[in-house]
């Protein structure tokens, strides 16, 4: 596949991730940590300080690709229609980390890939809001590549598709025999 059919197929932009630490609310968690921003086209991060704030603190911690497939637009769709739009910012906190800092795992557009990362447990997602600028490249990727899926409606099978009578028995098998005869016929001498 050539690199402009690629290109075609996908699109990926370097997101800044900033995460504020503040305070804990309990003597157990000395810092909460939450995604505060992205930064579309960012460089390198590496845990540079921003701002601080009194004991608040915010980070660019790291520069992940956010990366667009065509065959996900309806799930960046549903990013884009919510109040506010968002991405979302997959962290995961690893044991013995300075001040109990997640680390960021990646940046996604999809609502629904987003939500398959808060099955495991061990993830955190947190939504930020879309700055302007990557709410339309991300809709213009969304606008060039969205195909609706016709509905389809179902058809239902007929209950008996072969016109074979299921249940009623085997017929080399004598009638008074049969299990599947109901037992009032075979009282009546039907057989």
């Amino acid at each position: 596949m050539s690199d402009a059919e690629m290109q075609e197929r996908m699109a990926s932009l370097p997101v800044g991730v900033v995460l504020r630490r503040t305070p804990g609310a309990t003597r157990w968690a000395k810092w909460a940590w939450r995604a505060a921003a992205v930064l579309p086209g960012a460089g390198y991060g590496g845990w540079t300080e921003l701002r601080r704030e009194g004991e608040a603190v915010e980070y660019h911690a790291a520069t992940v690709n956010l990366e667009l497939h065509r065959a996900e637009t309806e799930a960046y769709l549903v990013a884009l229609n919510g109040n506010p739009p968002s991405v979302f910012v997959i962290m995961r906190t690893e044991p013995g980390a300075p001040d109990n800092r997640p680390s960021v795992l990646t940046v996604t557009a999809s609502a629904y890939e987003a939500q398959d990362y808060t099955d495991n447990g061990e993830d955190i997602v947190e939504p930020v809001p879309m700055p302007p600028g990557l709410m339309a490249w991300i809709g213009d990727f969304c606008e060039r590549h969205h195909r609706e899926e016709e509905f389809v409606k179902r058809k239902r099978r007929p209950h008996m598709s072969d016109r074979r009578q299921d249940g009623i028995g085997d017929a080399r098998v004598r009638q008074a025999a049969d299990v599947y005869r109901a037992p009032g016929s075979i009282r009546k001498g039907g057989g």
